[in-house]
């Protein structure tokens, strides 16, 4: 069973689910919680919020939280492999991705695989964008993936 709370933060509410050992969920719509899960702070969501508000306040670059993700597709992990490797500061398009798995025509399944990662922010889907610069499609919503990217300088 996974614990999960929720955060307010200058971007909104944020839940953080977590096993036991890593963090396996950053989402922000409660419907987006974890099936299975008993709502419960621990220790490590408590480093999660710490870390994720260091981001949110330009302090922290970079994550040093243990994560897991525990669900997805060969093809859905790669994505978020890929994703993991995005420099703080930068952006990739969905091609860009697409080609870097080894799938240059399935940008729109990468587009797809971004929309389901499970570990929004740590595993940085909002810095991927369209080929032309536009920004496209967040779970969080184009809003919030604007803020993220202005704090990062990057658009």
């Amino acid at each position: 069973m996974k614990n999960v709370f929720f955060y307010n933060t200058v971007i909104g509410r944020i839940g953080i689910a977590e096993n036991g050992t890593a963090i396996t969920d950053v989402f922000f719509h409660e419907t987006d919680k974890p099936e299975k899960s008993a709502i419960r702070e621990t220790d490590l969501t408590k480093k999660a919020i710490a870390q994720l508000t260091e981001y949110l306040t330009s302090k922290r670059k970079k994550f040093e939280l243990p994560i897991h993700i525990d669900k997805g597709t060969e093809f859905q992990r790669k994505v978020w492999g890929a994703l993991k490797r995005i420099p703080y500061g930068e952006t990739r398009s969905y091609r860009d991705i697409a080609e870097e798995i080894g799938c240059p025509k399935a940008y729109r399944a990468v587009g797809m695989a971004n929309n389901r990662n499970p570990i929004s922010i740590i595993i940085p889907c909002h810095r991927v964008i369209g080929v032309n610069g536009k920004l496209v499609g967040y779970g969080g919503g184009i809003d919030i993936k604007k803020k993220l990217l202005t704090l990062e300088k990057s658009i």
